[in-house]
């Protein structure tokens, strides 16, 4: 697995002050490849950066925290998305968790400790899948390389 450093996230909120003081959590635990973004529309063009995490506000410009956990997983589903928000209503959190969120916090709740316990399990989960990824890959080569060690057998008893 990659190192803290190398572990990328998104962090998305309208608020300036909450990113600042997000971003500076996320430094203080070793996490430096963090990406701001205070609309979704620059942050959904990259989502080809393939992020470890994202942090999600519930408001945010155009579209709201469900919309666009929406097509977040639409172009990933296996993408880890923490809500992070003011909204203490009930039937979003519920919402945001049916819809594919990985957790959700309440932006009076976040401090470097429980942003801290997070990351931990999102790491945990990812290297997991990435373990499962390579297994799987392997799996469905598996044949061809059995194949192609055949044929190098045969190439070595009837060429040389």
């Amino acid at each position: 697995m990659k190192s803290n450093a190398d572990f990328s996230i998104f962090l998305v909120d309208d608020d300036p002050f909450f990113l600042n003081l997000c971003e500076q959590y996320l430094h203080n635990l070793g996490f430096t490849a963090v990406r701001k973004y205070e609309s979704s529309t620059g942050f959904l063009n990259d989502l080809l950066f393939q992020p470890g995490l994202i942090f999600l506000d519930y408001n945010l410009d155009s579209l709201n925290g469900i919309e666009t956990l929406k097509k977040i997983k639409r172009f990933n589903p296996n993408f880890l998305v923490v809500f992070i928000s003011g909204q203490e209503k009930i039937d979003i959190a519920v919402n945001a968790l049916k819809y594919g969120a990985f957790d959700y916090l309440l932006k009076e709740e976040v401090t470097e400790d429980r942003l801290k316990v997070v990351l931990d399990k999102a790491i945990a989960i990812k290297t997991v899948l990435e373990k499962r990824n390579k297994k799987s890959l392997f799996m469905r080569l598996l044949p061809f390389l059995g194949l192609a060690a055949i044929i190098l057998l045969v190439y070595k008893l009837f060429y040389k």
